[in-house]
């Protein structure tokens, strides 16, 4: 158990890390050669030119104005000076909501902290019961825990009355910011310029027919069904396989680039080795090999290539199918296309650049079988993930140390060492551990067959969530082996599984809080560091960069990764809402991780990241529900704990809560929720009327027709579906049918 002292090291062990990266940080982003590395975005915008294009030598490397190193924390204020309406013209929605997470942690935890300071840690604080219980080991953090009040005190009501009073406080932030996502997203939505995605849906499993191929049979079907509104479609191609051509070509003209510009500066034939990575085979002239290998690649390509063009079982049964309005698309997405609920899906289509390729030629029926597998390994992996993550944890104390090594008994008993290990080692070895665990994720829901990469992500999100939960949270605060955790839940009834953690709980608030100030103070500071794509920035200007496009290429601003960063704050989250009134100490921590956190991510966002979609905050109902989740553990929790302090009437007067959560829950869904996953028809009118009016003559087929093609089709000349409506004058639908068919059989086929 980590002492006061062990605490005190661990801060300043942290602080002075997160220190020494932001003065690594301010120092580095002054220099010209770092500039595009440290204000990426500001170049894609082509508002920043390059300090090195002027000045003497020295000056295009160094910077040698020494006043600026005087002012090396500017950039604290300027990240908070940008307004919000600025910032997400600037941004964009999705990066200002998620930074608003930060905002409404500080929101939520600020006045807890004071009300729990104000009322709960005097009244631990005076209880006095552990200074009288013998061969106990406590510190001076649990003095100020629930731990410190006797069993059947009255003083426990102060709890439950402040339970009461973060409850109620926690609904009022949480609805208030629901309320103004909802606003901002439909105020983004209104004022948003026209996209390819307002006028188009994604249908998938379109049933089969005999008679028409799939490009047909989708005209054939929106031309009867939506016949004032149909405009174009374009149908889905597996081009999987193309796709890997494309990029292993890719790689290898990357290569053929690095050995010809090393040639340029050496004047000699590079060599390099026939086998994998270049590492092992024949050794052959790099520049003839690479060659020919291209030459190779380009015929295999052409010919697959040729193969998707033309071959009908390339085609799969789905379509992006646009319309003339926003209002037609609008209804389309919103409502069921025929009686038959299992096929004909249609929802929003994802922007261009949102959409996940690989996943659109799975079958539907494949999708279902999918997510089963995946929910099945999903469990597997969170129940035994827990093992070596106990086993870890077991190994970063004193004791599993000296069990595993006694040899290190010695040092490991100095003072400094000792304090070193209980304060920092747990902490630390718990995020390495975890550093694998998004890409896996993130794998598993690749494979559900999710079409989007938003959608991927708040996926990943929820399973990350999950584990952290499950793993993180409740595998830390029971002690003892993974066995042993498996036969305490095994021997009794559900009922007293939160009586078992809740009695763990006080006696983890230590181990927390050395994992808030390595994962959140230093994890942070070196975040903003942005070490590695630096690094990679400068050797890719050394061997591979030719020109300023190459330069410009070899930029990597990357972007907030919802997937892995939105689950860790729902944990910060979580720890402030379970120990706000069992261990206020652990507020203060986590308040200095969420004002650091919101200022790094404002200037992340203003000068480096470059988001890969914009959904409009749709995220926003997944952070609220988790949100919710944090709130109902925290309460059932604190019963379990109180239920074990021998006070009467704890449980009767703390069952309320989690009922009350519940039902502000169902409210919030019923307020809010359908801002984020509809599209208001009023709204789309409006929008399609000035459209008209200040637009009369918009050619929208031109506009949209290139903007669902597979990028792998882009600038070659395969042959597009062709609207029916030519002529608008037409009444007639074509079709191949041998038989007249109306549109709802049509709609049944298959």
């Amino acid at each position: 158990m980590a002492s006061l002292q062990d605490i005190t090291v661990s801060a300043a062990i942290n602080l002075l890390s997160a220190f020494a990266f932001l003065v690594a940080f301010a120092i580095l982003r002054l220099q010209p050669i770092n500039d595009r590395v440290y204000f990426p975005k500001w170049y894609r915008k082509g508002i920043r030119s390059s300090p090195r294009r002027s000045g003497a030598f020295v000056t295009k490397f160094v910077n040698l104005d020494w006043r600026t190193y005087i002012k090396f924390l500017n950039w604290m204020p300027a990240a908070l000076r940008m307004p919000e309406p600025e910032l997400i013209d600037h941004a964009g929605l999705d990066s200002v909501v998620y930074i608003r997470i930060y905002l409404l942690g500080l929101k939520l935890f600020v006045p807890l902290a004071v009300l729990a300071f104000g009322v709960l840690v005097p009244v631990n604080w005076t209880g006095g019961t552990l200074e009288h219980i013998k061969n106990l080991t406590f510190s001076d953090i649990d003095k100020l825990s629930i731990s410190n009040v006797s069993e059947g005190s009255k003083r426990f009501w102060a709890h439950i009355t402040m339970s009461y009073v973060f409850t109620f406080w926690a609904f009022f932030v949480l609805y208030t910011e629901y309320r103004t996502v909802a606003a901002m997203r439909l105020r983004f939505l209104a004022s948003e310029s026209r996209r390819p995605d307002q006028f188009t849906v994604i249908v998938r499993n379109v049933p089969p027919d005999p008679d028409e191929t799939v490009s047909e049979h989708v005209e054939h079907f929106f031309s009867v069904n939506h016949p004032d509104y149909y405009l174009t479609h374009q149908v889905v191609y597996n081009a999987n396989t193309l796709a890997k051509l494309v990029d292993k070509k890719k790689s290898l003209q990357n290569w053929y680039t690095y050995y010809s510009n090393k040639y340029e500066k050496t004047l000699q034939r590079p060599n390099t080795k026939s086998g994998f990575c270049g590492l092992i085979g024949a050794t052959v002239d790099a520049l003839d090999y690479y060659s020919s290998e291209i030459e190779k690649l380009s015929e295999i390509e052409a010919a697959e290539r040729e193969k998707v063009m033309n071959d009908p079982k390339a085609v799969v049964p789905a379509a992006f199918v646009s319309f003339k309005s926003r209002w037609g698309a609008a209804v389309c997405a919103q409502t069921q296309l025929c009686r038959n609920p299992t096929i004909w899906l249609t929802e929003w289509a994802p922007q261009p650049r949102d959409v996940y390729w690989d996943n659109l030629a799975i079958p539907y029926f494949e999708l279902t079988v999918r997510r089963l597998l995946m929910a099945v390994g999903l469990f597997f992996l969170i129940f035994f993930f827990m093992i070596p993550i106990t086993f870890v944890q077991s190994l970063a104390n004193i004791e599993g140390i000296e069990k595993v090594f006694p040899f290190l008994k010695p040092l490991i008993e100095m003072e400094t060492i000792k304090s070193v290990i209980q304060g920092f080692l747990p902490g630390i070895a718990l995020k390495i551990f975890l550093i694998l665990l998004p890409t896996i994720l993130m794998a598993m829901s690749k494979i559900e067959g999710f079409t989007s990469l938003s959608s991927l992500d708040r996926r990943s999100a929820g399973k990350y969530h999950l584990f952290i939960l499950v793993n993180v949270f409740l595998g830390s605060i029971i002690t003892g082996t993974a066995l042993q955790q498996l036969k305490t839940f095994l021997d009794q009834s559900p009922t007293e599984i939160p009586k078992t953690i809740g009695v763990s709980i006080p006696m983890k608030a230590t181990f927390f809080i050395t994992y808030v100030m390595v994962d959140g103070w230093a994890g942070i500071a070196a975040e903003i560091l942005r070490l590695v794509p630096l690094i990679m920035f400068h050797l890719k200007n050394a061997f591979l960069v030719k020109t300023e496009q190459d330069r410009d290429q070899a930029m990597d601003p990357g972007c907030w990764d919802f997937a892995t960063s939105e689950p860790r704050i729902q944990f910060y989250i979580l720890l402030g809402l379970v120990y706000s009134a069992v261990t206020p100490v652990l507020l203060p921590f986590i308040i200095i991780f969420f004002a650091f956190s919101y200022v790094v991510s404002r200037h992340q966002v203003i000068n480096v990241y470059d988001q890969n979609y914009e959904s409009g905050a749709s995220f926003w109902p997944d952070v609220h529900r988790r949100l919710i989740i944090s709130i109902i553990i925290s309460q059932l929790l604190l019963i379990g704990l109180l239920s074990t302090k021998q006070i009467k009437q704890s449980t009767i007067a703390l069952v309320p809560l989690p009922v009350l959560t519940f039902w502000f829950h169902r409210y919030c869904k019923g307020r809010f929720e359908s801002a984020f996953v509809r599209f208001p028809l009023q709204e789309a009118m409006i929008k399609d009327t000035l459209e008209r009016a200040t637009e009369p003559n918009l050619n929208l087929k031109a506009y949209i027709q290139d903007a669902y093609i597979h990028p792998v089709f882009k600038g070659t000349d395969l042959e597009r579906p062709q609207s029916v409506f030519e002529d608008e004058n037409n009444p007639l639908v074509p079709t191949k049918r041998n038989s007249k068919q109306n549109s709802e059989a049509g709609s049944t086929t298959g």
